[in-house]
């Protein structure tokens, strides 16, 4: 186990003596604990699911830096998560085959609450949570309670997420309650401590001890970590992690995470993924709705004539990038 899991795993002792689960009644997770893990504790009989088939617009940037991808357009953001989830269900399963493990990537904002669906049925319970490790592509550096803490929303809405099944058996309800079993040393939160310098260094230094155990891959061809998905939102100004219009850390080409101590949205301090790493991930997933990105996404993949090139227009993986936009989002295009 690397030094920043054994940091993290050093929690989940105590968080586990705090979790109960039980048929008829839940114990929810402390906000205080820094991380969340828990076994999974029965499964339910039987699950449904349904899926409505979207159609797959395809769309090539016109400016040589920028993005090259699939653009999906759905009804509704609920019909995009349940899109989403089976996006991500698919790719946990490649992965997981092929090397054992698959290494997830968060951002913070409204893509948290997209991947709801994956906490629900089918997903929660045929999904090989046991071989997942999460990353954040960026975070705020505050405590990990804190309000703008990216750890504390992730943790808030899927991490320490539980479903409740209904069981029908001789017409009597069955309550049974399952939480996201990812183990706590797979859950890789910044050092709070630290300043934003010192943070990004040690969550740089912990990649690097996970590249060096296989965990994590290294690109053959740009020589950075090389993650199986990111799955990323965009904010209204076309920033991604924490990576803004016209902030010189866009140009960053040698680090793999760095800080930012003048972030344009507060807090001031931030440390994040430089685009090397975010463009050498295997899968990108661009998470955007709403009508308040409907400009943004529109000057990045329709004709628009804009000269000034977006953050989230350099967004161009080594592998496959696909866009996840409801209408409102996609409705200047």
């Amino acid at each position: 186990m690397t030094e920043c899991a054994l940091r993290l795993a050093s929690s989940s002792r105590s968080l586990s003596a705090n979790l109960r689960i039980s048929p008829t009644r839940f114990s929810p997770l402390r906000r205080s604990l820094p991380l969340t893990s828990a076994s999974l504790i029965g499964k339910p009989l039987f699950c449904w699911h349904t899926h409505r088939t979207i159609s797959v617009l395809s769309t090539k940037a016109s400016m040589a830096e920028t993005v090259t991808g699939k653009v999906q357009v759905f009804d509704s953001e609920e019909e995009l998560a349940v899109s989403l989830a089976k996006y991500t269900a698919d790719l946990s399963e490649k992965f997981c085959k092929e090397r054992d493990a698959f290494t997830v990537v968060v951002s913070g904002g409204s893509l948290i609450k997209s991947l709801r669906k994956l906490v629900e049925p089918p997903y929660i319970d045929s999904i090989d949570w046991s071989k997942w490790h999460v990353f954040w592509v960026d975070e705020r550096v505050v405590p990990k309670d804190h309000p703008d803490s990216n750890y504390l929303l992730a943790y808030d809405a899927f991490l320490s997420k539980a479903f409740v099944f209904r069981q029908y058996m001789d017409f009597n309800a069955v309550m049974t309650h399952c939480v996201i079993p990812i183990p706590a040393g797979h859950v890789y939160a910044i050092n709070d401590a630290l300043s934003a310098e010192g943070a990004a260094d040690d969550y740089e230094t912990c990649l690097k001890h996970l590249v060096k155990s296989n965990v994590v891959d290294i690109s053959k061809e740009s020589g950075f970590p090389r993650f199986d998905v990111m799955l990323l939102g965009m904010g209204p100004d076309g920033h991604v992690a924490s990576l803004f219009p016209g902030h010189p850390l866009v140009r960053e080409k040698e680090k793999w995470v760095t800080f930012i101590k003048d972030s344009p949205k507060p807090p001031l301090d931030r440390i994040t993924f430089t685009f090397p790493v975010i463009n050498s991930s295997v899968n990108i997933a661009l998470v955007v709705a709403g009508a308040g990105k409907a400009d943004v996404v529109h000057q990045s993949l329709g004709d628009s004539k804009s000269s000034n090139l977006l953050p989230v227009q350099m967004v161009s993986p080594e592998g496959e990038l696909v866009w996840f936009l409801d209408k409102a989002a996609a409705s200047k295009l």
